[in-house]
């Protein structure tokens, strides 16, 4: 694959890929009903994240549309496990999709910076939320997740970077993802499934 030959010139991430093999990436058209339990699962173990979203999706047998997670009560959206804050995003992210619209020919048209852009309008969705729906949801190839505490982990522990001065750390890990381009996902995603793999000690 195009993106294997091109992430393989960095010889420590080359060693990752070749234990784990090629990744696809995904499309999946269903934005509401995924910036909805990316926000769901925000802090939370992967467990408790699956076990809180089917609760979400057994509330109205299947995909909720927008206007009737907007009907729903905010104590029975509580009901399942959300918190307050997480209750009033979720509710927030359906009421943008009806005024503002989360089409996913909308979105497909826009750059990554865009829709960054575009979602972070939305109270509750943050620059991280947005590139997690760049990556797994708009299935674009070329996104680095900086501010995602589990791909710096795994950069300080694969490249022996330094931890302690934050604004230096960011630096390096800006100029090591600079050599990924135009494939920075697969690179987070083979590091997110590394870091799992070989947990910190």
């Amino acid at each position: 694959m195009e993106y294997i030959e091109h992430l393989s010139k960095d010889k420590k991430l080359k060693k990752i890929i070749d234990q784990q093999g090629s990744i696809t990436l995904v499309k999946r058209k269903n934005i509401h009903l995924d910036l909805c339990s990316s926000i769901m699962s925000q802090q939370l173990s992967t467990k408790v994240a699956a076990i809180i979203h089917k609760r979400f999706i057994q509330l109205y047998n299947g995909k909720p549309s927008p206007q009737q997670v907007l009907d729903t009560s905010f104590e029975v959206l509580r009901g399942i496990g959300l918190s307050n804050a997480k209750t009033r995003y979720v509710q927030n992210v359906s009421r943008f999709a009806i005024e503002k619209g989360l089409d996913f020919n909308k979105l497909r048209k826009l750059s990554n910076e865009e829709v960054i852009v575009y979602l972070t309008q939305i109270k509750g969705v943050g620059r991280w939320t947005a590139e997690m729906m760049l990556m797994f949801t708009l299935g674009r190839e070329d996104v680095f997740a900086i501010d995602d505490l589990g791909i710096q982990q795994a950069m300080v522990k694969l490249y022996g970077l330094k931890f302690s001065d934050k604004k230096k750390l960011k630096e390096n890990l800006l100029s090591i993802s600079q050599r990924w381009s135009p494939f920075r996902t697969y690179a987070c995603l083979h590091l997110w499934n590394w870091k799992d793999i070989n947990p910190k000690k």
